[in-house]
């Protein structure tokens, strides 16, 4: 007998600065299955933070740190040329401080997935990747790495033996290579709840998506993210849920045992 297909969805968390709100995570947190939670350096102050910890214990909910480059004013997404013994103490820096607010929380840090311009950058740029690798490697060799599907990154990561997970955008427009359109062009960030989540289950059922050229782009994906910061991210979350229920698919963490 056929087990019913199961697929993690993560979403952004922790990103609120004192009186500065980011998302909604009391309400997004019970939608999701993992939680990319914030280290500091691109969102996110310690109280908030931690308060994001102790809600995803409560649900059950696997923890990702979600490091990023020293970018508070440009909220990560700005590219940085930085050295590489730099980036990987920055990394280090990150993971170690979210696992001490994960264990007063009574949770762990099981997975890292960086954030906006790191994320993209490291994809293709070997040397950052390298960085990030070794920062993981020398915190903790069993963090899972999540990383966009169909990069370099994901090679680079197993070739020095980290675990890999692939990752798909629930809310962002491919081209047909299979890189995601830059958020600098119209129609990069997708907003329809409905679409958002017929997508989502058309990348799990069919195994990709139409990309903005009009071609089928297919996508291995073990994980989905719901960007939490996204206008309406809530409902989007809430669409998608709703239409995997319908199709069956299970909505469980990627890490076994979170």
């Amino acid at each position: 007998m056929c087990s019913a297909p199961a697929i993690d969805l993560n979403s952004d968390s922790g990103e609120s600065y004192g009186q500065w709100r980011m998302g909604d995570d009391e309400a997004i947190l019970p939608l999701i299955s993992s939680a990319n939670v914030a280290c500091g350096f691109h969102a996110g102050s310690p109280a908030g933070i931690l308060s994001t910890l102790r809600a995803a214990k409560r649900l059950n909910i696997s923890v990702g740190a979600h490091v990023a480059y020293p970018d508070l004013v440009g909220f990560g997404r700005r590219n940085m040329d930085i050295s590489s013994d730099e980036l990987t103490a920055d990394v280090i820096y990150q993971i170690g401080a979210l696992q001490g607010l994960a264990a007063a929380a009574g949770t762990r840090v099981s997975y890292v997935k960086p954030h906006g311009a790191l994320y993209n950058t490291i994809a293709n740029d070997e040397r950052q990747a390298r960085a990030v690798i070794a920062a993981m490697l020398a915190v903790d060799p069993t963090l899972t790495l999540v990383a966009l599907a169909g990069s370099r990154l994901i090679t680079w990561a197993q070739e020095d033996g980290i675990t890999t997970v692939a990752e798909a955008f629930a809310d962002r427009a491919y081209h047909q290579d299979g890189t995601l359109v830059s958020r600098r062009e119209r129609g990069a960030v997708l907003h329809d709840p409905q679409q958002v989540a017929q997508r989502v289950v058309q990348m799990i059922i069919n195994g990709g998506v139409e990309s903005v050229e009009g071609v089928f782009t297919p996508i291995a994906a073990q994980s989905i993210c719901v960007h939490g910061d996204s206008p309406g991210a809530v409902e989007m979350a809430r669409q998608i849920r709703l239409r995997l229920d319908e199709e069956g698919i299970q909505v469980k963490p990627f890490m076994q045992g979170a």
